[in-house]
């Protein structure tokens, strides 16, 4: 076909071609402006690289569908006054890499009578490790909880984290005046070399078998990188007679009945004195050096032989008691055992950093102290466990009256000797219980979410 002016024609072929270009770009911005929307690990789509709704692929959240759930390995509360308690409990977050930065709980409190209260909040989760989740000051009324249980919600966002428990360590620890208003003394020193704020330290207590006894938090507002801080937990009330650990001291009242029954076996030499004294004697023998050991003889009145003291020093004493001529015909007068007892602890003596405990031996009835003797004596025990003191007490012979035996001891701590060859063996068992071979341990726990990757 033979084109008429071609010039003419070229041009109009040079404007369509330059005025579909312009629009081609007017759509391409009008549908990158207000259409288009890039792929983003905000936009609650899975789209891009993303293995689900904004997570895995290029973002740095993690799928839920690829961490393995935390599970909690158990729950306790522990009383910090009257009608208040703190709870703790223990979750292990098996994930080595991947941590939540927010996680719900709910602690329940029960009784007998069901439950008492219910605590909610929120913690983060480190991983590879087990972690405490902690809630202080729990109102509990005039109920105490004697069953607790910690309750996780499914965590919604789980990130990488660089470290877990050992992005901190517990350079030491020193656990004081636990008989007066304990305080735990610790030095953390934070490992990584860039500085970490907002930690949160949970410190608890366990025995030698395990057993959690008590639970405290602080916090660190902010650590330099490679450099050390001094911490301190604090407890309102003692926790000396909690810890039956060796590794903490015991300060010891050994108080024996010096009324004339305690010879009605035998004259010469006088029994059961003669065996009771020699058991006494191998039972503060058995201590450990840094106990320290009191004697007291009650009659038909009590008296403080000797006050706190080394071990050795009280046992060559107990081996020369004796009953006096006048207390042949005397009374029994228990009562006042405990009030000296309270004298001895109450005294600069007394090492606050040890717990305390009373263990009397009787072989009567109280016969002395008040109008009502057996009343006086169990009011004057009740005053000394109240003030955190554990009484063992041991009935001995086939007369005495065991129902006033565990009026005056602290709970599972009476013992019946029917005869003089059982005292030794029970004077074996309260060692034994007072305190159990092994360390205490303190288990000290640093976190915090300055090392969880910035989510992109």
């Amino acid at each position: 076909m033979f084109i008429k002016r071609p010039w003419a024609f070229w041009r109009r072929v040079q404007y369509g071609t330059g005025f579909s270009v312009l629009l081609l770009l007017l759509l391409v911005y009008m549908y990158n402006s207000y259409i288009y929307t890039a792929a983003s690990c905000f936009d609650n789509r899975q789209n891009g690289e993303e293995t689900g709704v904004d997570c895995g692929g290029s973002c740095s959240r993690i799928c839920a569908a690829d961490v393995q759930a935390p599970v909690v390995k158990w729950a306790k509360s522990f009383k910090v006054t009257d009608g208040q308690y703190n709870a703790v409990g223990y979750v292990e977050n098996f994930n080595t890499k991947a941590g939540s930065p927010e996680v719900n709980y709910k602690f329940l409190l029960y009784d007998g009578k069901g439950l008492i209260t219910e605590v909610n909040g929120t913690t983060f989760l480190p991983p590879d490790g087990v972690y405490p989740v902690f809630a202080g000051r729990i109102n509990t009324g005039n109920r105490t909880p004697t069953k607790t249980f910690l309750e996780l919600e499914e965590a919604e966002v789980w990130q990488p984290v660089y470290g877990g428990r050992d992005l901190f360590t517990v350079a030491e620890r020193e656990l004081l005046e636990v008989d007066s208003r304990p305080r735990l003394n610790a030095t953390i020193l934070n490992n990584a070399i860039v500085p970490l704020k907002n930690a949160e330290v949970v410190a608890t207590i366990f025995d030698s078998q395990g057993t959690a006894l008590t639970a405290s938090r602080t916090f660190i507002d902010e650590l330099e990188g490679e450099e050390e801080v001094d911490v301190v937990f604090t407890w309102p009330n003692p926790i000396a007679k909690t810890l039956k650990s060796c590794e903490i001291p015991t300060d010891i009242v050994l108080a024996i009945d010096l009324s004339g029954s305690m010879n009605s076996d035998n004259i010469d030499p006088p029994e059961p004195l003669t065996s009771v004294l020699r058991a006494a004697e191998s039972f503060v023998g058995r201590l450990e050096d840094k106990d320290k050991a009191a004697l007291v003889t009650f009659a038909t009145k009590a008296t403080t032989k000797a006050t706190l003291q080394s071990p050795t020093a009280i046992a060559n004493q107990v081996s020369t008691l004796s009953i006096a001529p006048e207390e042949e015909t005397g009374s029994t007068n228990t009562g006042d055992a405990f009030i000296r007892a309270a004298e001895i602890f109450a005294s600069p003596q007394h090492n606050t950093n040890a717990r305390k405990v009373m263990v009397i031996l009787t072989d009567g009835l109280a016969t002395a102290g008040g109008d009502d003797p057996e009343d006086y004596a169990v009011k004057a025990a009740e005053a000394l466990r109240a003030n955190e003191v554990d009484i063992y007490a041991i009935g001995l012979g086939k007369n005495v009256n065991m129902d006033f035996v565990r009026a005056i001891a602290s709970d599972n701590f009476a013992f019946e000797a029917l005869s003089t060859a059982e005292v030794d063996r029970i004077y074996r068992n309260i060692t034994e219980s007072i305190c159990e071979d092994g360390p205490a341990v303190i288990d000290i726990v640093v976190k915090t979410k300055d090392n969880f990757t910035p989510l992109r």
